[in-house]
């Protein structure tokens, strides 16, 4: 993966929409983990849109913390995940 995009806040999913779409554009692998308030994006239809086709993961402490009401759009995961994910990526970035 060439970059994994590890996003903690709600405004740093905002941030992710337009850097997927220009991984997407520009052909580079990415992912993402969502943890914290960072999950809250995820109600994005957009963003669910942007993620297709990477790998997306949200922590799932998080997710029933903060999103408990509601269906979860990508994959449950734990912060061991995050750590084997991070492994992986040649570059992260947080948001």
């Amino acid at each position: 993966m060439d970059v994994l995009f590890h996003v903690t806040t709600e405004g740093g999913a905002t941030l992710l929409l337009p850097l997927a779409r220009a991984c997407q554009r520009g052909a580079h692998a990415f992912g993402a983990f969502f943890t914290h308030e960072g999950v809250r994006g995820l109600a994005s239809p957009d963003l669910q849109a942007a993620l297709r086709g990477a790998r997306a993961v949200v922590c799932e402490e998080s997710w029933h913390r903060y999103r408990a009401d509601s269906p979860c759009p990508v994959e449950l995961g734990s912060q061991t995940v995050n750590s084997s994910l991070m492994g992986h990526a040649r570059r992260v970035v947080s948001l």
